[in-house]
This record gives C-alpha cells, structure tokens and sequence, in this order.
C-alpha cells in the first residue's frame, strides 16, 4: 500500500469528526493534543488506534513536519480484525504504540490532579489576601461570588494498577515472547478494546481536571479586567515596592503567573498582554529592565552555594574508597541527568529507573553507615540524607539554594514525633524506636525468632543479632525504605528516588513539611473526632490503685518523612510491632504536593479502621461484639434491608460502594473524611445509620456536640451520646467517691479519664 505525504501544520482529524481510518505514520510526527497536554506520535504510531470503541474522535491530531502515512479504513470493529489477520506482523506494532499512548497520558493523571488539589485553596487565599488589603487601604473590595466555587472533588482516575498493567505490557510485546501473543488475535482485539475504553476514561479524568482549571482561572483573568490579577496588580503598583506588603503581594502575583502564564486553561488572549504589560510597569517603575524568566515576573537567578559544587563526587567520596557501585551511580546519574523527559514511560529510560533506585537505596545505606561515624556531615551529604538530592544541576540552581538553606537549619524535630528518615534510622540505631513489620506482618525480633525456629541461627547468634543496633537499621531499610520512598512520591510507573526539578510541582518552601504544620493537622483532626487516637489500657501505674479499671491513653502517632517530593502519605503501621499502646507510622514524602489536611484525615480515617481491627482481632466484622468495623461493616453489607435507610440512601450507598470498588475500608475512610470535613462544621452529608456509627465510635467533643445538638439532624443522637456517656461519668464518680472514703489520694490519670469521658480534653 502507498503512503501519503501531508505537509507540515495539517489537520489529520479535530475533535468531534468521525473516526474513519487507522494511520500508520511511516516518517515524521504528529502532535495530539487533549484538554490540558499534548503528546508526540513518531514513527512506528497509529492516529487514532485509541479511539477505536469511539464513533468520533476526541483528540486533535496535527503534523509537526512533512510526514508519511500509511492509511486503512475503519468502518467498524470487524474491519479492524480483518487488517490483523491479514497483516499479522502489525499486531505488535498496533498494540505498542496503543501502550505508549495510554502510558503518556496515564503519566500526567497525578500531577494534574495535584495542580487541581491546591487551586482551589490557592485561590481562596489569594481572596483574602484581596480583600484584607483592600480593607487595609480603603479600597473597595472585589465582589466575586466564590460560594459556587469548590474544593477540587476528584476524577474519578482510572485504577492505580493500570499504569503497571501496559507497562508490563509494552514490555512483553516488545521483547521475544510477542511472536506467541501476537498469533492470538483475540487476545490483541481485547486488548485494543479494552485499551480503548481505558483511554477514554484517562481522556475524561483530565478533561475534567482542565474544565476545573478553567474555572478556577476565570476568577484571575477575564475579559471584564474585574478580576484578582487586577486587583493585586493595580495595588502592587500603587503601593509601590516599598510598602510593607509589597513582599507578600508580589510573591502571590508572582505565583500566579507562574501558574497561569503557559496553563492552556486560562484565556491566554486576555492572560499574556496583562503579564507583559505588568512586567513593563515594574521595570518602568523600577528604572531598569528585569530579566524575565520563562515562569514568572524577574527574579535573580540564585547561584548555587559552592560548597554544593560537584556534589555527586563529595557524596560518593563520603561513601568510601569500598563502595562497588560508585561509577555505576555517577554513570548513571549523568544519563538521568540527560533525558528530555525524565519521567518518560520508554523501555530504556524506565530501565534508567531501575538501575538507579536499585544504586541509589545501596547508596543511602552506605553514606547512613558512614554518617554513624564522624560527627562532620558535609552539607551535600545532609542534603542527600534529608532530600534525595545527589546533583545540583539535576536539581535546579532555585531549588538547590533552599535544600542547602533547610539542610542548614534542619534540627532533631523527633522529641515532637516528626521524623526525617535519616533521624528515625538514627532513633533506630539508639535503640530508641524499634524497626517496622516486614511484609509478612513479622518484627525485627519475630524475624530472628524465626529463623532461629527453623534452625538458621543458633541461640547465640540470635541473641547477638537481637542487639545489634546497625542490623535494625538494615531491616527498616529493607523493609520500609525500599516500598515506602516509591509509594510516597505517587509515582509508581515512572519513579526515581534522585531530587530532579522536573518532580517539583510546587514551591518547596510551601510544600516542605514541619512540625508546626503536622501539629495544627492533628489539632483540627482532634478538634472533630477528639478520641482518634486514645488507646484503652490499664493504669499501670497506679495497678494497686485503679486494679482492673480501663483508662484511655492518647498516642499521637509518629510521622516520617521520606526523602522525596511526592503526593501521598502512607498508613504504614497501626501500632508498634505488637506493643497496642504505642503510636501509629505515619510517612510523607518531605516535600508533600497535597494538601497535607486532606492526606491526613484520610490516614487517620485508615487508622481508625486498622487499629479497631487490630484490637478486635478475628472478630472485626462480628456484629455481635459492638465495634466500629463490625458495625460498619454490617450496615454496608445489609444496607439493602436496612429499613432506617430511604431508596435515595440506598442508592447512594450502592454508587459509593462500586466507587471504593466495593472496600469497606475505603468506603468507611470516605464517610470520616466528610465526617471531619463537613459533619464536624454542622454541615450534614452522611445518612442517618453512618452519622450514628460515626458519632457512637468517634465523637465530638463536648464544646461541638454543645453546637451541633441545636441540629435536629444530631439531636436525637447526641442526646442517647449523651445517656451512655453520663452512665460512664457516674461509674467513675463512684469510684472516686470510694477513694475518698479510703482516704486514698485520687491518680490523675483517673481525673484525665473523666475529662476524656466528657470530652472536655
């Protein structure tokens, strides 16, 4: 068959044109574009091959360069296997390029979702910022209506485990095992079919993300000029740069150029005149022209501290003369280094990946063995130890000043339960923290139990590795670095520990996670459910006292944080080891991308659930011993003959369930989120059989339940609350009125016990 030639900057389809044909580009490249991003097609692509289960094609396609095609008509499915079957060897040809497609899209998911994720609060502070200074200089105020607008809610994304699923894929269609896949040709129709509905799912997540950044954008800039890019602008200019508040004025301007200058959201016929226009003002007002950057107003260009030079070599050479890997690492490195697209989802660059992870764990182990030994880190190595930073021209002059500047100034913040990963491997090392379950559920110290059980160590040996400080370490190594650092950064498919700029998806300095932020977290958490993290208990130590009396004891858990710029945080351990009054394992990348109230509601939600798993044992789901899972568990898996529940909650519970593809777990840490986010602000969303689980399980304290009881949806709840609660108070009165008449000093931890009980901690 002939091949076409079309000339550069022609449109081979646009959006909403019906899909006729497959085209196989034979030289050149094509630029498709979806709402939000574009990706490339090269030689060896199919136009089209994602949109096969569509009769209209939803993404634009547009020659970068004079290219050849090869052209076979798709009138329908049927059309499709017929061209398979007649033209074998095209199979793998067809299929790869459906994976490398579905995987570039699948790869910008998360980060989209990310830019979303901070909008929304981005501008309501921006807003108050508006409005606060406009108060300030008795300038009329903006009247925008934000009471329509929300909080980003989510796509619904495709499944996590999708990204894996067409890498592996690619994988085993590019590699020898393809001449046996590609004779099955029922399995490459499914394949293509299923690739295809997936990739309208992907197209429909980031469609509505960009829909989201279309509107968030239309309050910053809009035809009218009656808008908050106006507004901070105009004032900026009349304060002049040596107004108190230019600082914080300009650096939110800045931030929003930077956001919206090159964002395909924002109406860019009306975004970039102002931006230049602005940009001429400034350097009027200032006399001189600034230099522009490519995202944002001028800036300096901030120098790399010198003592960062070379780095790579000081972070090996601290390493030691003995370390294999060292011209492999730095081999390596200098490859990342050179990708154009470092996250690319290309066979070689992923291998790339691989290689360096692999070196990079060795690496941190080596450089934490040698850090035990000299009291004189070299900045470098701190930063590599805090950060994952290995290079600076990998991480950016910009943000190289801010890591040297943090790594100078970081402290031992694990007094206040929040951990870098170098100082818990520390407290680990000190004996002061024990190292994580492994994988099987299984402790440093049941490990060894175990090995020596099967006869791999004897009792000496065992004794001796129980003590063994540098051996703890290896563990927690092995055991939570290794998984930990990859499932905190959010990017599973295509993760590197290295800090690269191209990972940064917001400022450093306002993602880098501090005590004070976990702190305020935990306090509005508690400010909703107050118990979340009590544990009932013996009083230990008033035994002889308070004998058989259970007593709750409050363990915040310990947060650690993971040297890498990520999305998520990570329930990682409800309890230490099999010690229950013990805090939970909290991880978060040490720059975290989200909002950090958000994650952390949601792992205290997963807390919930685990802990009360964890102390009901095997009988967690066993309606007749009261708890929060049994519970909870027993209204989802009933809710069809639940006649508390009306057909609209039915309905809804239905939908929720296929949502949490039908977890529980998942579904219930749904329910606490809205329980802390909304039911705890007097703003009901739950039905009525949550809202009493939720309130029976994890209640208000008294000063909200005050609040709420005016609520008629609460009334009836809090007032049985109520009832259960005053039965308990009065057990308690009784005792101390028993102590008294002993002439037996009261414990506090018996007065502490009756504050919780009130909920008045």
């Amino acid at each position: 068959m002939a091949g076409s030639i079309l000339e550069k900057g022609k449109v081979i389809y646009a959006s909403g044109q019906p899909v006729t044909a497959l085209h196989i580009i034979t030289k050149g490249k094509v630029q498709a574009t979806y709402p939000g991003g574009v990706y490339t097609l090269a030689e060896g692509d199919v136009i089209g091959i994602c949109e096969i289960c569509s009769e209209v094609h939803f993404v634009d396609y547009v020659t970068l360069e004079d290219i050849t095609i090869m052209t076979y008509p798709l009138n329908n499915i049927d059309a499709l296997e017929k061209v398979l079957r007649s033209h074998a060897a095209m199979a793998k040809l067809i299929l790869l390029s459906l994976f490398r497609q579905l995987n570039k899209v699948m790869g910008q998911i998360i980060p989209a979702e990310a830019v979303c994720d901070n909008l929304h609060q981005e501008l309501l502070n921006d807003y108050d910022l508006c409005t606060t200074l406009c108060n300030r200089y008795r300038v009329q105020p903006p009247a925008f209506n934000l009471s329509d607008v929300n909080a980003y809610p989510g796509a619904e994304t495709p499944d996590t485990w999708l990204g894996d699923y067409y890498l592996g894929l690619q994988h085993a269609y590019a590699g020898d095992a393809s001449r046996y896949l590609c004779q099955e040709i029922g399995l490459a129709m499914g394949i293509l079919l299923r690739g295809s509905q997936d990739f309208r799912q992907i197209y429909a997540s980031l469609e509505e993300q960009y829909q989201y950044r279309r509107q968030i954008a239309s309050f910053y800039f809009n035809e009218s000029g009656e808008d908050l890019f106006e507004m901070l602008t105009s004032m900026y200019l009349r304060l002049g740069q040596n107004s108190e508040d230019a600082d914080s004025l300009y650096a939110a301007i800045a931030r929003i150029i930077d956001k919206f200058e090159k964002d395909s959201s924002v109406n860019r016929e009306v975004a970039v005149p102002r931006i230049r226009s602005f940009r001429e003002s400034i350097s009027a007002a200032a006399g001189a022209v600034p230099k522009e950057t490519e995202t944002g107003p001028a800036t300096e260009n901030p120098a790399v501290p010198s003592e960062l030079s070379g780095s790579l070599t000081t972070i090996l050479g601290f390493a030691g003369v003995d370390l294999e890997i060292g011209p492999s690492f730095r081999k390596h490195v200098i490859a990342y280094r050179a990708l154009e697209d470092k996250n690319s989802t290309e066979e070689e660059a992923g291998r790339l990946r691989r290689q360096l992870t692999t070196e990079f764990n060795a690496l941190y182990a080596a450089v934490f063995e040698r850090s035990l030994q000299t009291d004189v880190v070299p900045v470098p190595v701190r930063m590599f130890l805090y950060f994952g930073y290995v290079d600076e021209e990998l991480a950016g002059a910009a943000n190289c000043t801010i890591l040297y500047n943090l790594a100078n100034n970081m402290g031992d913040c694990s007094e206040f339960g929040v951990f870098t990963f170098y100082d818990w491997l520390r407290a680990i090392y000190d004996g002061r923290k024990n190292p994580s379950r492994n994988e099987f559920d299984e402790d440093f110290f049941d490990n060894i139990n175990k090995q020596k059980a099967t006869g791999k160590l004897t009792e000496a040996q065992a004794t001796a590795m129980k003590n063994d400080a540098l051996l703890k370490v290896r563990f927690e190594m092995d055991n939570l670095f290794v998984s930990a650092n990859k499932i905190t950064s959010g990017r599973i498919t295509t993760f590197c520990p290295l800090f690269a700029a191209d990972n940064v998806m917001k400022d450093l300095k306002e993602s880098y996670v501090t005590v004070s932020q976990i702190s305020k977290t935990l306090e509005m958490i508690k400010s909703v459910d107050y118990s979340v993290f009590y544990r009932e208990s013996l009083d230990l130590e008033n035994a002889a006292i308070m004998g058989k009396e259970m007593i709750h004891l409050e363990y915040l858990p310990d947060v650690i944080l993971l040297p890498n710029v990520g999305v998520r945080g990570v329930m990682w351990q409800e309890i230490e080891g099999k010690k229950r009054n013990s805090p939970a394992r909290m991880l978060f990348s040490i720059f975290h991308m989200e909002d950090i109230n958000a994650t952390m509601v949601r792992l205290a939600g997963e807390f919930r659930w685990e802990m009360c798993k964890r102390v009901q044992g095997s009988r967690w789901n066993d309606v007749s011993e009261r708890s929060l899972t049994s519970e909870y568990f027993d209204y989802v898996q009933f809710f069809r003959k639940n006649h508390e529940l009306t057909n609209e909650a039915k309905e809804k519970i239905k939908n929720s369930l296929q949502r949490a593809k039908n977890s529980f777990k998942e579904m219930f840490v749904r329910d606490y989120i809205v329980w802390v986010f909304f039911e705890g602000t007097g703003s009901p969303r739950l039905n009525k059989v949550a809202r009493k689980i939720l309130l029976t399980y994890c209640p208000f304290p008294a000063k909200l339940s005050k609040t709420l009881e005016q609520n008629p949806m609460f009334t009836e709840m809090i007032a049985h609350r109520n009832v259960v609660m005053n039965q308990r108070l009065h057990h308690i009165d009784m005792f101390m009125q028993k102590l008294r008449s002993c002439n037996t000093k009261i414990p506090q931890t018996l007065e502490a016990e009756r504050a919780y009980t009130k909920g008045e901690i």
